[in-house]
């Protein structure tokens, strides 16, 4: 009988590998007595309600009292979050997330009337009091609440729809507890397989075990695919909903307007991608001749070219400081002491833990860093793709008060992607210099990796998302089988002839992603970032004292700017395909690189 590798429980963990939660709440009681506070503090706002154009004083006393209740929120779902995030199974923690979210729902709520009220004043008014030096750090959120104007509805109309938050965000977390709680995978190679260490299974350098560990993930997902298809279709037609009830012309627009984002930048996105797919033929070809398979399967497309390397989590934390000193001393620091010695990061496997990564603003105590790690080139990679969002959320935070917006997902995705690529391009270096092709491919096959995923997997996620709503805004239905014949004929234009499809099991991908897709719009964002990352990084060849300030000044400018404009003070077009056409540039290269590397080794 085959003995099959179970993981310690999250009690058993190295705290060392743990982030350190207890910054937020030194014990779960102290969350527990901040929980029952802050309904008290919520309803209290409740009292400016009518007030807010009696005086500039009135209305800065009412924006401060709410800044200082979200911050409390915020810190209570942060902590709430993290600790389901790291134990799945915890049916404690899970009930905490939900009274925290129930609290955020409340919390909308009480303040629902606060734009009505505010768009209520004149435009003189509003003027003569943004113009005192005690609102200068209040002027671009009223300013972008003025810009919403056609979308902020009466007072009563605002309060119903700050209450069906909480109600409309259920299969947000269904969809998620029924993958990381309930679902079981099997094993493959002789190890249980799980959210954490699925991605390293299917890269085990064993085709077997691969081809197991990819069967029984997709397998688990298709057994449940009604009803996750029913959870989606659902979240659809509430974004739908919302988004009519607000007046935009569709959920896309109403996702993208808040930040000025115009759709036109998702469609060029998409439309770049979809003309620049024979690269990633090309690529699948050099793959599966590096491999000498006679067909690329889809559970080889992780697989290791070359005998792939250990890699230490104290191994990358140097790669990342040595690769990131173009951004000066200061920046460093800070990066390596929030990654060793301030436990920024929670990197150990356990039972339960969740899949993915993701790096957490922490209520302005710690940008934490959630991920699991596997002792891989890919897990370098993730740690430096969320250092880069640690260390955006630390200087942004250090440059602004909390009245300033947070930089959006849009700009957060550049600074994750940025910061791949900048250690990515000193490793190849390093490799290169020491006649290291072995290394040399290993970086390169992290890169592809990562381009796989943000630019390839994500692209076709957000064409699928692009085509749900398309459907559910013309009446139609979204069901199982719809979703899955939908993920794969996308997933077919990437593959060209390149790879063997196994449609049912490749189609299921879209159920695999549920934080992303109930993100609503998300995905697309990942395909811009590591766009603009690549161009940023262009800048250091020619003057890197210029491009180090300017990508500072990006970094610390946080929410201040929407997101198109402070790329393109920085010198990125992102209403141009250009960004795009040069990422997919870059990812030619690479394939080119690999090519030459192959001619070698049979040479």
């Amino acid at each position: 009988m085959t003995t099959v590798k179970t993981l310690p429980a999250r009690a058993d963990a190295p705290k060392a590998q743990t982030w350190d939660i207890e910054a937020l709440y030194v014990t779960p009681g102290e969350w527990d007595a901040e929980a029952d506070r802050l309904p008290a503090a919520i309803d209290a706002l409740g009292a400016h309600a009518g007030h807010l154009g009696d005086s500039p004083a009135a209305l800065l006393g009412y924006l401060t009292q709410a800044d200082e209740v979200q911050l409390r929120v915020q810190r209570l779902l942060s902590y709430a979050s993290m600790s389901a995030s790291v134990d799945g199974r915890d049916a404690v923690a899970a009930a905490r997330r939900d009274r925290a979210t129930g609290l955020s729902a409340r919390l909308g709520s009480a303040v629902a009337f606060a734009q009505p009220e505010l768009l209520a004043l004149p435009d003189t008014t509003l003027d003569t009091w943004l113009a005192r030096p005690d609102f200068a750090a209040q002027r671009v959120r009223l300013e972008r609440v003025r810009r919403n104007r056609p979308h902020v509805r009466s007072a009563e109309v605002e309060a119903l729809l700050g209450a069906v938050q909480a109600p409309f965000a259920s299969e947000r977390g269904i969809h998620p507890a029924l993958a990381n709680m309930d679902l079981r995978f099997g094993s493959a190679g002789g190890e249980e397989i799980t959210q954490g260490n699925v991605d390293r299974l299917t890269s085990a350098s064993d085709r077997d075990v691969r081809r197991e560990a990819w069967e029984h993930y997709a397998d688990a997902h298709l057994a449940v695919k009604h009803a996750q298809a029913a959870m989606y279709a659902t979240n659809v037609r509430q974004s739908a909903f919302l988004a009519q009830a607000r007046q935009y012309p569709d959920a896309i627009t109403a996702s993208l307007a808040p930040d000025a984002i115009p759709v036109g930048v998702v469609t060029t996105l998409l439309d770049t991608y979809r003309a620049n797919t024979p690269t990633w033929h090309r690529y699948w070809r050099v793959r599966r001749e590096w491999l000498n398979l006679p067909e690329l399967r889809e559970y080889d497309v992780k697989a290791a070219l070359v005998p792939t390397r250990a890699v230490s989590y104290e191994q990358a934390v140097e790669w990342i400081a040595q690769g990131m000193a173009p951004l000066g001393e200061a920046y460093v620091q800070d990066m390596r002491q929030g990654l060793t010695t301030e436990r920024w990061v929670d990197y150990v496997e356990n039972a339960g833990k969740r899949q993915g990564a993701y790096s957490n603003g922490g209520g302005r105590v710690k940008p934490f860093i959630f991920m699991t790690w596997n002792g891989t080139m890919n897990s370098y990679s993730t740690l430096a793709h969320e250092i880069g969002h640690s260390m955006h959320s630390l200087l942004s935070t250090r440059a602004h008060p909390y009245s300033v917006p947070r930089y959006t997902l849009f700009h957060a995705e550049v600074a994750s992607n940025f910061n791949q690529a900048m250690v990515r391009q000193h490793l190849l270096a390093q490799a290169r210099a020491a006649g290291d092709t072995e290394f040399e491919v290993q970086i390169i096959e992290e890169a592809l990796s990562n381009f796989h995923r943000y630019f390839f997997i994500m692209p076709t996620l957000a064409a699928f998302e692009l085509e749900c709503y398309r459907r559910i805004e013309a009446g139609g239905t979204l069901s199982a089988p719809d979703l899955t014949q939908l993920t794969a004929d996308l997933l077919a234009q990437g593959y060209g002839d390149g790879v063997t499809m196994d449609r049912d099991r490749s189609g299921i991908m879209w159920a695999q992603f549920s934080t992303h897709l109930y993100a609503n719009f998300y995905a697309y964002q990942y395909a811009t970032g590591i766009s603009a990352a690549h161009q940023l990084l262009e800048q250091f060849a020619s003057d890197p004292e210029t491009a180090r300030t300017t990508y500072l000044r990006f970094l610390e400018s946080g929410g201040s700017s929407d997101p198109i404009d402070a790329l393109k003070e920085a010198g990125v077009d992102m209403l141009s395909p250009e960004p795009v056409q040069a990422t997919f540039r870059t990812l030619a290269g690479y394939v080119d690189r690999l090519e030459e590397l192959l001619t070698q080794r049979r040479g």
